[in-house]
């Protein structure tokens, strides 16, 4: 069953898209492969198998690679290196939370979270492409922005007149955390590096007349029922609120669909969590931890709603 998703109250300037109009598909996942490897492990193979079988266009991981419990092991991290280099096209991955802020957690091995932070980025994001068995190649922020050259995670590219673009955004309050010196240095850099990613991101897509956004990070904004932005009482201690307050700027500006894909719920769901001051930001929440299953989003270029969305069950669950 297909779930389509309706832009409200949005009107489309008429001959504003030139290019002509295209379909393609791909697969968004997020929050998986979590627990005990010999649990959870071949149910991930049989769904990779499952999205391979369909040879979407690319596939997009929002992060949350592992569970926040599991050990955050250069061997764990190179196992799932290998998970996402298996998807037969392009793979594109955007940090969670898991990888790195919560591993200082003991179950999780006590790892200094700024030096996996640090393995990540060497390990994940080695140069100007995506992972995957036929990489897309991808601009890169660390790239393009000199003063944010650490950042090499955030990245986009665009497709069929699309501008894709990932965002460093994670759950646990996006590392927002005032009692850690470090911790809250981290957060400052990197929330600054994401605002001026996501506007300069939407500064291409205006200068290249694109169709629409997609913005991919890993963080559920939207978890402590604050998402609708309102009240800038709900936000003063968000870790969420530069990111947002730009999200919602730049969207309303640019006066087409935009897609926000996330996780770090686990609970996929299609809305509209800007509803009442932005109703043309549609939202993607993917599955996952025990609901290890996919997205599948059809773009038609052709259709003003641009997007639909049908799920992929996992043979292997």
């Amino acid at each position: 069953m297909t779930v389509k998703a309706v832009v409200l109250g949005l009107a489309l300037a008429a001959g504003a898209a030139t290019a002509s109009a295209e379909t393609f598909k791909f697969v968004a996942i997020g929050d998986m492969p979590y627990g005990d490897p010999v649990k959870t492990y071949p149910p991930f193979r049989a769904l990779i198998g499952a999205i391979n079988a369909r040879q979407p266009a690319f596939t997009i991981h929002v992060g949350d690679i592992k569970s926040g419990s599991t050990l955050c092991t250069d061997a764990l991290f190179q196992e799932q290196l290998d998970f996402l280099n298996s998807f037969e096209t392009a793979l594109v991955y955007t940090p969670g939370d898991n990888e790195w802020t919560d591993c200082h957690r003991d179950a999780a091995g006590k790892f200094d979270p700024l030096e996996r932070l640090a393995k990540l980025r060497a390990m994940f994001f080695t140069g100007p492409q995506s992972l995957g068995r036929a990489p897309l190649a991808l601009e890169r922020q660390g790239d393009l922005m000199p003063d944010h050259r650490t950042f090499v995670e955030n990245a986009r590219f665009v497709k069929a007149g699309i501008l894709f673009t990932t965002l460093h955004v994670v759950g646990s309050n996006n590392n927002l955390e005032p009692r850690d010196r470090r911790a809250a240095n981290e957060f400052f850099d990197r929330d600054q590096a994401n605002v001026a990613w996501l506007r300069d991101t939407f500064v291409k897509a205006r200068r290249e007349n694109a169709k629409s956004v997609v913005v991919a990070m890993q963080a559920d904004m939207f978890e402590f029922d604050f998402g609708h932005f309102n009240s800038d009482a709900h936000l003063s201690h968000s870790g969420f609120r530069n990111i947002a307050e730009a999200l919602l700027q730049e969207a309303r500006a640019f006066e087409r669909p935009v897609l926000l894909i996330y996780g770090d719920s686990h609970n996929f769901r299609v809305h509209t969590p800007f509803r009442k001051r932005l109703p043309s930001l549609i939202g993607l929440e993917v599955f996952g931890e025990d609901q290890m299953h996919a997205v599948e989003v059809t773009v038609d270029t052709d259709d003003p709603a641009i997007f639909s969305f049908r799920p992929i069950w996992n043979p292997g669950k």
